[in-house]
């Protein structure tokens, strides 16, 4: 540990207020990247979990050092722990085309509350270092991913399009393109003249397919209205 903080291990007025001001700036700077990719728990709401979760701890050691209630300093944090699944669940949707948003922002949240609760403790150390390979996965991390998937085998499209005719010049792109149809789901047929026919594809490409080159070549396809990978 470093021996910089040593003095600050303690419960001070100058060691609430450090405990207190890098919960801000600790769960700030994770939501403040929330917020700049407009996800649904943003800037104030991570620097709220936060300063709360440090809060919690702190308030365990006032009851224990200077009230004398001799019970478990634990208690407190890990129904912090539990609770903010509570929250983050709030921050997870499933959309119309099955697809889900949102984890990162849930998992954000609960690490924020983690921090808290170190920063409570008096543990610094780990506190800061745990918000600067957060904000390390989200930004640099997140390309990699991004990478990641653009290669990946097997992939999932959405697709609206005008009818059965296009449908079928769909599929036969696909075989031209040695793409293996592994399932395939009508999620909306052309019933109606307000709403266009949607489909899921899940698919898994060829050697010499890629992703991003197979949803242009689908998108080109007359009649394909709108198509892209979930």
């Amino acid at each position: 540990m470093l021996s910089i903080f040593d003095s600050l291990r303690g419960l001070t007025l100058l060691s609430v207020t450090l405990r207190m001001l890098l919960a801000v700036a600790c769960g700030g700077i994770i939501g403040i990247e929330r917020e700049y990719k407009r996800r649904p728990a943003g800037f104030r709401t991570h620097i709220l979990i936060c300063l709360g979760a440090a809060m919690t701890t702190m308030t365990s050691q006032y009851l224990f050092l200077y009230m004398h209630y001799y019970t478990d300093m634990g208690r407190l944090g890990a129904q912090v722990v539990a609770g903010i699944g509570f929250i983050g669940a709030g921050a997870i949707i499933v959309t119309r085309r099955k697809r889900v948003k949102g984890l990162t922002t849930a998992a954000g949240l609960w690490t924020a509350a983690i921090i808290g609760l170190a920063l409570g403790a008096g543990f610094f150390e780990g506190a800061i270092f745990a918000t600067f390979l957060i904000l390390l996965a989200e930004l640099v991390f997140s390309k990699l991913e991004y990478r990641m998937l653009t290669s990946a085998p097997e992939i999932n499209l959405y697709m609206e399009y005008t009818g059965r005719e296009c449908l079928e010049d769909v599929l036969r792109l696909l075989r031209e393109q040695e793409v293996k149809v592994l399932n395939m789901e009508i999620t909306r047929t052309t019933g109606t003249e307000k709403h266009n026919a949607c489909a899921i594809f899940y698919l898994r490409l060829g050697k010499h397919c890629n992703a991003v080159e197979l949803v242009r070549l689908i998108h080109e396809t007359a009649g394909v209205i709108s198509i892209e990978e979930i």
